[in-house]
């Protein structure tokens, strides 16, 4: 009897699903561009949605006289569309040969309609790429299936927006994808460095996934998101517009300077102090200078000037030059910065002496889609004295830790992720954030404790002991799993095992020996 077949369950997320549908579409379209393609395409469907249910509510309200004035319609920060603007007239147009022109017109008449977007759409790509007209209305549809606006409790467009940003990285993989920092990483600098108010700054943005966890972490520990203003800066164009994107799809105002340019070259926040510093700057980034330029710089005054042949400490001295009297930095660099010589070690002296350095945090391998390296998270503060900051209903009672570093060692830890990469769970960030925290204020005397293979606090003394190498594995004190075996029982073992081994092979030597003769076909050895 045949067995009656059972639907097998569609255990996908509806990002998948779309980005399945998606991605059949693809064809010969790198994913480097048609990221471009569909990120835009979803930030039109998104503006398009905002604007005709506040054209209802317009209507609902009695003022039908002024559903086309934009002021009616910034005022609640959305979008003004024009009709040509609408993602109903590019889907009535969606078979069109020039459809291509029709969105690149759309996007362009809403960034001309609407200042806060000024350089945020992309201009004239649609009809550069020559994209395939069929594949184009293909995906037209497929995105107009995403219903923006069905829960408002949730931020549809904003987890579309993110799973379709990490899922290009990882399609883009080694050597490119330096746009986006994997979410588990962003989400651990926030949750250790704790952005409730202030100014919020990444000197290297990508697509400005940084501010959006600063603000997501706002509101899910209940602050205010108007406490906090974002400052930015991006030095690729496309780049910059995704950050763009990404912001205003979520209702985030930030300055990310005129526009695009070399963070060290031109500086677009060159009076900035900032409360919080959040960045995943370019792993060992070469020739960031020449010999001649910016050597008198005031990013770097009372340091060594960083080394022309490597930017981690050239990104290091931005950072602490940016930071406010209270300033906080969290950002992640290759392990090569933890003991370099020369002039980064001399840096890397001063900073310690100067008490900026509060932790070294080193990360498992595989968490970043462009390298397979372990990197580390730094953590810099610029006040380490006693003091008291009161966040709503939670009051961290800070110690005097001036001369104290914390080394966490957090190789073994996170869960596989798409495959072949790692990335914390939500457990291991609260536990990591806790020992940090617990590390950090007065409670630390009855509740924190150095841990074999984790965690050290080692005294000023020390670090200089050791050269002030910052690598965690000369503090953490890690298990010699040798020193406990008796040797001469693990040899007993071991010669009973290769014993049994010898007697199995010799046993089935003898049987094919015997086979092959009985077959008339002895061998001879």
């Amino acid at each position: 009897m045949a067995k009656k077949k059972t639907a097998k369950k569609n255990s996908k997320s509806f990002e998948e699903t779309l980005w399945d549908s998606a991605n059949k579409l693809r064809g010969s379209v790198e994913p480097a561009e048609y990221k471009h393609v569909v990120l835009s395409l979803i930030f039109l469907k998104f503006a398009s949605d905002k604007f005709l249910e506040r054209r209802q509510e317009i209507i609902d309200e009695g003022k039908a006289q002024f559903v086309d004035m934009v002021e009616f319609y910034t005022m609640k920060n959305v979008f003004y569309l024009s009709e040509e603007s609408r993602w109903s007239y590019i889907q009535a147009n969606a078979k069109q040969d020039d459809l291509a022109l029709k969105i690149d017109t759309a996007l362009h008449t809403i960034e001309k309609n609407n200042k806060s977007l000024a350089g945020a759409l992309p201009d004239n790509y649609f009809s550069r790429l020559d994209l395939d007209r069929s594949k184009l209305a293909a995906l037209i549809d497929t995105i107009s299936n995403i219903n923006t606006l069905a829960d408002k409790s949730q931020d549809v467009v904003g987890r579309v927006y993110e799973y379709f940003l990490s899922k290009f990285a990882l399609a883009e993989g080694k050597g490119k994808g330096e746009f986006y920092t994997p979410k588990s990483i962003v989400n651990l600098i926030a949750e250790l460095i704790e952005p409730y108010k202030g100014k919020i700054y990444d000197p290297c943005c990508g697509s400005g996934g940084m501010f959006v966890q600063s603000v997501k972490f706002v509101e899910s520990h209940r602050g205010n998101t108007k406490n906090v203003s974002i400052y930015g800066q991006e030095g690729t164009t496309t780049t910059m517009k995704l950050a763009k994107m990404n912001l205003a799809i979520r209702g985030i105002s930030a300055n990310l300077g005129v526009k695009a340019d070399d963070t060290f070259a031109n500086d677009q926040h060159p009076n900035l102090k900032a409360d919080f510093i959040m960045a995943n700057p370019p792993f060992n980034l070469k020739a960031w200078r020449a010999s001649d330029e910016l050597v008198d710089d005031p990013r770097w005054a009372g340091y060594e000037v960083p080394p022309t042949g490597n930017a981690n400490y050239a990104w290091i001295l931005h950072m602490v030059s940016k930071l406010s009297a209270n300033g906080v930095a969290g950002f992640i660099l290759a392990n090569g910065a933890l003991s370099g010589d020369g002039q980064e070690k001399a840096i890397r002296k001063k900073l310690i002496e100067n008490r900026l350095v509060e932790a070294i945090l080193i990360l498992p391998r595989n968490m970043f889609y462009t390298t397979d390296i372990s990197v580390t998270l730094w953590i810099i503060n610029k006040n380490r004295k006693a003091h008291t900051v009161k966040h709503g209903d939670l009051s961290r009672h800070y110690r005097d830790r001036e001369d104290e570093i914390l080394f966490m060692d957090l190789r073994q830890w996170g869960e596989p992720f798409e495959k072949k990469y790692i990335q914390f769970s939500d457990d291991d960030r609260a536990r990591i954030t806790e020992t940090f925290h617990t590390w950090q204020e007065e409670r630390a005397a009855d509740e924190y404790e150095d841990v074999l293979e984790y965690c050290y606090s080692a005294n000023i003394e020390e670090v200089r002991a050791k050269d002030y190498s910052l690598v965690p594995s000369k503090y953490i004190e890690f298990v010699n799993r040798d020193e406990n075996i008796d040797f001469d029982e693990k040899m007993r073992s071991l010669q009973s095992e290769f014993a049994e081994l010898l007697k199995q092979e010799a046993d089935s030597r003898a049987e094919l020996l015997k086979v092959f003769r009985e077959l008339g076909y002895a061998i001879d050895l």
